[in-house]
């Protein structure tokens, strides 16, 4: 049991990590769109589909899923940034626009990206 923990907090640290990252090298776009914080959540769902997808397939272990899957986009993407982000728009006067633009945004590219992981997984199994 303390093997999975280990795990999981091994790359939940590092997707900490690689999150402080973008919110460093990812530039603001005009605005008060949180585009750091949009940019790591997609990644971490597109990284999250693939790493689901080749567990479907059985290509990867479970302890692998629990490192990266659970751990490394866990520590990446958290719900709590994308709720702050959308408080932050919606609570700012002028801005209701872009809070649900980036509530909107998030939810439909989020799903695109974790679905485009799951069939690159797939994808990749009919070539190998």
């Amino acid at each position: 049991m303390w093997a999975k923990v280990v795990l999981v907090f091994v790359g939940g640290a590092f997707g900490a990590m690689m999150r402080e990252f973008f919110m460093i090298l990812v530039p603001q776009g005009r605005g008060d769109f949180p585009v750091d914080i949009f940019a790591a959540n997609i990644l971490a769902s597109f990284l999250l589909g693939l790493t689901a997808g080749n567990q479907r397939l059985k290509n990867v272990s479970d302890e692998f899923v629990l490192l990266v899957g659970t751990g490394v986009m866990g520590g990446m993407s958290t719900f709590s940034s994308f709720v702050y982000g959308a408080y932050a728009e919606l609570t700012t006067v002028g801005d209701l626009v872009w809070g649900a633009a980036y509530i909107v945004a998030s939810a439909a590219v989020g799903f695109a990206a974790t679905l485009l992981g799951i069939r690159s997984a797939g994808w990749r199994a009919t070539r190998a």
